[in-house]
């Protein structure tokens, strides 16, 4: 049996690591941490993006899902212009283009919904003929003109034929990303959301 030296053993139980080497792995573990971290606060990031999106569409497209029914449904549909409380709907003869569309359920001309965009406040709106208060609809609506009847072609008729097809768009913008500045130099998301509808029964 070999025996070590006393002095040996001791060199031995006092080995380590060297301070250069030590801060090599300080050095190499605290990368490690910033690129985990910066890998998380990336994903939160864009987590908020498209969350931020995908309520943006959900919204848009639940409204024109509540209009193009009650389009569906309607008897009389006239797209004209609204400003402030006045209604005028376009002439034959002019392009069927308005930021109003007024919907009757029935033949009766006094009772109706009116949806128009108020472009000074880039609201989407709800007046009906029941003189109930108006509703918003939609917020942050960008287009002015936002119906316009089409033949089955997508061409703009200047009549005001009940066989004809609404098509309406929807512009908005929205404040796209949370950690950016609002105001000048924020950044936004611009989308359009458009739907082709006709009324179920035509007579």
């Amino acid at each position: 049996m070999t025996l070590i030296p006393s002095r040996r053993l001791a060199r031995r139980r006092l080995s380590g690591f060297t301070l250069p080497e030590v801060m090599i792995v300080v050095v190499i573990f605290s990368v490690l941490i910033l690129v985990l971290l910066s890998s998380q606060l990336f994903g939160l990031r864009m987590h908020r993006v498209s969350e931020t999106k995908l309520a943006a569409t959900a919204d848009g497209r639940k409204v024109l899902n509540h209009i193009r029914e009650e389009i569906r449904q309607g008897k009389l549909l006239y797209i004209g212009n609204q400003k402030g409380a006045n209604f005028t709907v376009i002439p034959d003869g002019k392009p069927q283009i308005g930021n109003a569309l007024e919907i009757h359920a029935t033949t009766n001309r006094a009772v109706y919904t009116r949806y128009y965009v108020d472009v000074a406040e880039q609201l989407l709106k709800s007046v009906s003929s029941a003189h109930e208060p108006e509703q918003v609809i939609a917020h942050f609506v960008t287009n002015q003109f936002a119906f316009q009847a089409e033949d089955f072609r997508g061409n703009i008729l200047t009549n005001d034929n009940n066989n004809r097809v609404i098509r309406m768009t929807l512009e908005f913008y929205q404040w796209g990303y949370p950690v950016a500045t609002i105001g000048n130099g924020g950044m936004y998301d611009y989308y359009r959301l458009q739907t082709r509808i006709t009324r179920r029964l035509i007579e």
